[in-house]
Protein backbone atom coordinates (compact mmCIF):
# COMPACT_ATOMS: atom_id res chain seq x y z
CA UNK A 1 0.00 0.00 0.00
CA UNK A 2 1.22 3.20 -1.32
CA UNK A 3 1.29 6.59 1.39
CA UNK A 4 -1.51 8.17 -0.34
CA UNK A 5 -3.54 5.13 -0.27
CA UNK A 6 -2.46 4.76 3.64
CA UNK A 7 -3.74 8.50 4.59
CA UNK A 8 -7.18 7.42 3.27
CA UNK A 9 -7.73 5.01 5.76
CA UNK A 10 -9.41 6.51 8.73
CA UNK A 11 -7.84 5.51 12.24
CA UNK A 12 -9.25 7.01 15.32
CA UNK A 13 -8.45 5.68 18.91
CA UNK A 14 -11.78 6.53 21.32
CA UNK A 15 -10.62 7.15 25.14
CA UNK A 16 -14.00 5.82 27.50
CA UNK A 17 -14.16 5.01 31.08
CA UNK A 18 -17.72 3.83 30.88
CA UNK A 19 -19.01 1.60 33.28
CA UNK A 20 -20.60 -1.50 31.61
CA UNK A 21 -24.17 -1.12 32.80
CA UNK A 22 -23.93 2.42 31.01
CA UNK A 23 -22.11 1.67 27.72
CA UNK A 24 -24.51 2.34 24.89
CA UNK A 25 -23.53 1.16 20.73
CA UNK A 26 -22.81 4.24 20.11
CA UNK A 27 -20.59 4.53 23.27
CA UNK A 28 -19.41 1.15 21.91
CA UNK A 29 -18.29 3.23 18.02
CA UNK A 30 -20.00 0.36 15.97
CA UNK A 31 -22.57 1.22 13.95
CA UNK A 32 -24.34 -2.24 14.43
CA UNK A 33 -25.72 -1.71 10.86
CA UNK A 34 -29.19 -4.08 10.48
CA UNK A 35 -27.90 -6.62 8.39
CA UNK A 36 -24.33 -6.32 8.85
CA UNK A 37 -21.87 -9.07 9.82
CA UNK A 38 -20.77 -8.79 13.46
CA UNK A 39 -18.39 -11.27 15.29
CA UNK A 40 -15.96 -11.43 18.20
CA UNK A 41 -12.40 -12.48 18.24
CA UNK A 42 -10.30 -14.23 21.17
CA UNK A 43 -7.27 -16.19 20.93
CA UNK A 44 -5.35 -18.24 23.81
CA UNK A 45 -8.27 -18.33 25.70
CA UNK A 46 -8.51 -21.77 27.44
CA UNK A 47 -6.55 -21.02 30.66
CA UNK A 48 -9.79 -22.34 32.57
CA UNK A 49 -9.01 -19.31 35.46
CA UNK A 50 -10.74 -16.55 36.86
CA UNK A 51 -9.13 -14.23 34.08
CA UNK A 52 -10.85 -16.45 31.32
CA UNK A 53 -14.11 -16.57 32.65
CA UNK A 54 -14.17 -12.60 33.39
CA UNK A 55 -13.66 -12.26 29.60
CA UNK A 56 -16.09 -13.97 28.68
CA UNK A 57 -18.33 -12.59 30.66
CA UNK A 58 -17.69 -9.00 29.61
CA UNK A 59 -18.27 -11.06 26.29
CA UNK A 60 -21.33 -11.58 26.84
CA UNK A 61 -22.68 -8.46 28.43
CA UNK A 62 -21.54 -6.65 25.61
CA UNK A 63 -23.09 -9.14 23.01
CA UNK A 64 -26.30 -7.49 24.62
CA UNK A 65 -25.82 -4.03 22.99
CA UNK A 66 -23.81 -5.43 19.96
CA UNK A 67 -25.70 -8.73 18.81
CA UNK A 68 -22.63 -10.93 17.53
CA UNK A 69 -23.27 -14.75 16.91
CA UNK A 70 -20.26 -15.69 15.68
CA UNK A 71 -16.58 -16.24 17.04
CA UNK A 72 -13.82 -16.84 16.09
CA UNK A 73 -10.56 -18.77 18.00
CA UNK A 74 -7.15 -18.23 17.03
CA UNK A 75 -5.76 -21.20 19.06
CA UNK A 76 -4.17 -22.34 22.29
CA UNK A 77 -8.38 -22.75 22.84
CA UNK A 78 -6.99 -24.96 25.65
CA UNK A 79 -3.96 -25.60 27.71
CA UNK A 80 -2.61 -28.71 29.75
CA UNK A 81 -4.66 -31.66 29.57
CA UNK A 82 -6.82 -31.50 26.60
CA UNK A 83 -9.79 -34.36 27.82
CA UNK A 84 -13.60 -33.67 27.70
CA UNK A 85 -13.13 -32.71 30.94
CA UNK A 86 -10.74 -29.88 30.10
CA UNK A 87 -13.17 -28.91 27.43
CA UNK A 88 -16.01 -28.50 30.08
CA UNK A 89 -14.02 -26.13 32.27
CA UNK A 90 -12.07 -24.22 29.76
CA UNK A 91 -14.64 -23.88 27.32
CA UNK A 92 -17.99 -24.79 27.24
CA UNK A 93 -18.30 -23.30 30.98
CA UNK A 94 -16.83 -20.04 30.45
CA UNK A 95 -18.71 -19.81 27.05
CA UNK A 96 -21.88 -21.25 28.38
CA UNK A 97 -24.10 -18.04 28.19
CA UNK A 98 -23.19 -17.87 24.51
CA UNK A 99 -23.19 -20.96 23.57
CA UNK A 100 -27.17 -20.60 25.07
CA UNK A 101 -27.61 -17.60 23.09
CA UNK A 102 -26.97 -19.86 20.16
CA UNK A 103 -23.46 -18.10 19.48
CA UNK A 104 -21.12 -20.44 17.17
CA UNK A 105 -17.68 -20.55 17.41
CA UNK A 106 -15.19 -21.12 14.76
CA UNK A 107 -11.45 -22.40 15.90
CA UNK A 108 -8.11 -23.04 14.68
CA UNK A 109 -5.66 -24.93 16.49
CA UNK A 110 -2.43 -23.90 18.02
CA UNK A 111 0.93 -25.14 19.40
CA UNK A 112 -0.98 -26.07 22.90
CA UNK A 113 -4.20 -27.80 20.99
CA UNK A 114 -4.47 -31.64 20.71
CA UNK A 115 -4.99 -31.78 17.08
CA UNK A 116 -7.80 -34.47 17.74
CA UNK A 117 -9.99 -31.89 19.22
CA UNK A 118 -10.72 -30.39 15.35
CA UNK A 119 -13.42 -33.10 16.09
CA UNK A 120 -15.04 -31.30 18.86
CA UNK A 121 -18.28 -30.16 17.96
CA UNK A 122 -18.74 -27.07 19.49
CA UNK A 123 -15.71 -25.80 17.64
CA UNK A 124 -17.23 -25.95 14.20
CA UNK A 125 -14.06 -27.11 12.07
CA UNK A 126 -16.01 -30.18 10.63
CA UNK A 127 -13.06 -32.36 11.34
CA UNK A 128 -10.18 -30.40 9.93
CA UNK A 129 -7.27 -28.63 10.40
CA UNK A 130 -7.88 -26.34 8.00
CA UNK A 131 -11.33 -25.11 6.48
CA UNK A 132 -13.28 -22.05 4.91
CA UNK A 133 -16.34 -20.84 5.19
CA UNK A 134 -18.70 -17.88 4.08
CA UNK A 135 -20.79 -15.34 6.47
CA UNK A 136 -22.79 -12.94 4.24
CA UNK A 137 -20.26 -10.98 2.24
CA UNK A 138 -17.11 -12.40 4.03
CA UNK A 139 -15.65 -15.29 3.51
CA UNK A 140 -13.38 -17.00 6.18
CA UNK A 141 -10.33 -19.16 5.61
CA UNK A 142 -9.43 -20.92 9.01
CA UNK A 143 -5.57 -22.30 8.86
CA UNK A 144 -3.13 -24.94 10.25
CA UNK A 145 -0.11 -22.72 11.24
CA UNK A 146 1.43 -25.55 12.83
CA UNK A 147 2.13 -27.65 9.84
CA UNK A 148 2.28 -25.16 6.66
CA UNK A 149 2.54 -28.14 4.28
CA UNK A 150 2.35 -28.16 0.22
CA UNK A 151 -1.11 -30.13 0.21
CA UNK A 152 -2.23 -26.81 2.84
CA UNK A 153 -0.72 -24.17 0.29
CA UNK A 154 -2.18 -25.35 -2.16
CA UNK A 155 -5.41 -25.74 -0.72
CA UNK A 156 -5.57 -22.55 0.08
CA UNK A 157 -4.37 -20.72 -3.63
CA UNK A 158 -7.35 -22.54 -4.78
CA UNK A 159 -10.07 -21.75 -2.17
CA UNK A 160 -8.61 -18.19 -2.62
CA UNK A 161 -8.83 -17.87 -6.03
CA UNK A 162 -12.46 -19.54 -6.55
CA UNK A 163 -13.72 -16.85 -3.93
CA UNK A 164 -15.07 -13.45 -4.88
CA UNK A 165 -16.14 -12.39 -1.80
CA UNK A 166 -15.49 -8.71 -1.58
CA UNK A 167 -13.97 -9.47 2.20
CA UNK A 168 -11.48 -12.45 2.46
CA UNK A 169 -10.20 -12.97 6.23
CA UNK A 170 -7.80 -15.23 7.49
CA UNK A 171 -6.94 -16.31 10.91
CA UNK A 172 -4.64 -18.89 12.39
CA UNK A 173 -2.31 -19.44 15.75
CA UNK A 174 1.81 -17.82 14.62
CA UNK A 175 1.75 -14.18 13.78
CA UNK A 176 3.49 -13.13 10.65
CA UNK A 177 4.45 -9.72 12.54
CA UNK A 178 4.87 -9.26 16.11
CA UNK A 179 6.49 -7.44 18.65
CA UNK A 180 5.91 -8.84 21.15
CA UNK A 181 9.57 -9.76 23.16
CA UNK A 182 8.19 -13.51 24.11
CA UNK A 183 8.49 -14.92 20.48
CA UNK A 184 8.07 -12.30 17.98
CA UNK A 185 7.30 -12.59 13.90
CA UNK A 186 6.99 -15.89 11.84
CA UNK A 187 9.08 -14.86 9.07
CA UNK A 188 9.15 -18.19 7.85
CA UNK A 189 5.96 -18.71 7.67
CA UNK A 190 5.31 -14.95 6.60
CA UNK A 191 7.45 -15.78 3.43
CA UNK A 192 5.03 -18.45 2.37
CA UNK A 193 1.81 -16.75 3.18
CA UNK A 194 2.48 -13.25 3.06
CA UNK A 195 2.66 -13.33 -0.99
CA UNK A 196 -0.30 -15.62 -1.38
CA UNK A 197 -2.28 -13.23 0.83
CA UNK A 198 -1.55 -10.01 -1.26
CA UNK A 199 -1.84 -12.05 -4.74
CA UNK A 200 -5.37 -12.71 -3.64
CA UNK A 201 -6.85 -9.78 -2.03
CA UNK A 202 -6.81 -10.90 1.84
CA UNK A 203 -7.13 -7.50 3.50
CA UNK A 204 -7.21 -8.72 7.25
CA UNK A 205 -5.44 -11.47 9.04
CA UNK A 206 -5.80 -12.62 12.76
CA UNK A 207 -3.20 -14.51 14.72
CA UNK A 208 -2.72 -15.22 18.63
CA UNK A 209 0.26 -17.15 20.00
CA UNK A 210 1.70 -14.00 21.58
CA UNK A 211 -0.13 -13.26 24.89
CA UNK A 212 -0.49 -9.57 24.48
CA UNK A 213 -2.75 -7.49 21.89
CA UNK A 214 -1.23 -5.70 18.88
CA UNK A 215 -2.65 -4.01 15.37
CA UNK A 216 0.05 -3.95 13.29
CA UNK A 217 0.46 -1.39 10.98
CA UNK A 218 -0.39 -1.83 7.37
CA UNK A 219 1.91 -4.30 5.36
CA UNK A 220 1.68 -4.80 1.76
CA UNK A 221 -2.11 -3.46 2.01
CA UNK A 222 -3.20 -5.93 4.43
CA UNK A 223 -4.00 -5.35 8.07
CA UNK A 224 -2.54 -7.76 10.92
CA UNK A 225 -4.05 -8.40 13.85
CA UNK A 226 -2.48 -10.09 17.17
CA UNK A 227 -4.82 -10.96 19.88
CA UNK A 228 -3.32 -14.02 22.11
CA UNK A 229 -4.74 -12.21 25.69
CA UNK A 230 -8.33 -13.43 25.68
CA UNK A 231 -7.08 -16.03 28.89
CA UNK A 232 -3.40 -15.84 28.81
CA UNK A 233 -1.48 -13.01 29.37
CA UNK A 234 2.55 -11.61 29.56
CA UNK A 235 2.87 -8.54 31.68
CA UNK A 236 4.65 -5.60 29.65
CA UNK A 237 5.73 -7.70 26.88
CA UNK A 238 5.65 -5.62 23.84
CA UNK A 239 8.91 -3.79 22.40
CA UNK A 240 8.38 0.01 23.39
CA UNK A 241 10.11 1.13 20.15
CA UNK A 242 8.52 -0.55 17.61
CA UNK A 243 8.14 0.60 14.11
CA UNK A 244 5.55 -2.10 13.24
CA UNK A 245 2.76 -1.57 15.60
CA UNK A 246 -0.25 0.53 15.17
CA UNK A 247 -1.55 -0.11 19.07
CA UNK A 248 -0.81 -2.61 21.33
CA UNK A 249 -1.74 -3.73 25.13
CA UNK A 250 0.12 -5.73 27.42
CA UNK A 251 -1.34 -5.41 31.34
CA UNK A 252 -4.96 -6.71 30.63
CA UNK A 253 -6.80 -9.55 29.11
CA UNK A 254 -9.30 -8.63 26.25
CA UNK A 255 -10.99 -9.60 23.31
CA UNK A 256 -12.25 -8.25 19.82
CA UNK A 257 -15.59 -7.57 18.46
CA UNK A 258 -15.61 -6.76 14.60
CA UNK A 259 -18.23 -5.85 11.75
CA UNK A 260 -17.77 -5.86 8.24
CA UNK A 261 -20.71 -3.48 6.97
CA UNK A 262 -20.64 -3.36 2.87
CA UNK A 263 -17.25 -2.00 2.08
CA UNK A 264 -15.80 -1.10 5.74
CA UNK A 265 -14.46 -3.03 8.30
CA UNK A 266 -14.95 -2.14 11.71
CA UNK A 267 -12.75 -3.22 14.88
CA UNK A 268 -12.73 -3.03 18.59
CA UNK A 269 -10.28 -3.98 21.45
CA UNK A 270 -12.16 -4.05 24.84
CA UNK A 271 -10.67 -5.61 28.35
CA UNK A 272 -11.88 -7.61 30.37
CA UNK A 273 -12.22 -5.06 33.48
CA UNK A 274 -15.50 -3.47 34.64
CA UNK A 275 -14.75 -0.54 32.46
CA UNK A 276 -13.70 -0.04 28.89
CA UNK A 277 -9.95 2.00 28.93
CA UNK A 278 -9.16 1.59 25.11
CA UNK A 279 -11.34 1.49 22.41
CA UNK A 280 -9.70 1.26 18.99
CA UNK A 281 -11.97 1.75 15.81
CA UNK A 282 -10.26 1.09 12.38
CA UNK A 283 -12.16 1.63 9.17
CA UNK A 284 -10.32 -0.17 6.25
CA UNK A 285 -11.92 0.82 2.77
CA UNK A 286 -12.07 -2.59 0.27
CA UNK A 287 -9.48 -2.71 -2.44
CA UNK A 288 -11.11 -1.85 -5.49
CA UNK A 289 -11.47 -4.60 -7.94
CA UNK A 290 -8.77 -4.68 -10.26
Amino acid sequence: MDRKSATRILTTLCLASVALWSVTAQELALPSAPNSLKFAVIGDSGSGDSEQYAVANQMARFRGIFPFDMVIMLGDNIYGGQGATDLAKKFAQPYKALLDGGVKFYATLGNHDDPVNRQYPLWNMGGQLYYTYAKKNVRFFALDSNYMDPEQIAWLKKELSGSDAPWKICYFHHPLYSDSKAHGSDTDLRKVLEPIFKQYGVRVVFSGHEHTYERLKPQQGIFYFVLGNSGQLRFHNLRKKSTDTEKGFDTDRGFGLVEVAGGEFFFLWLRKRHCIRRVLRVVVPVLPRL
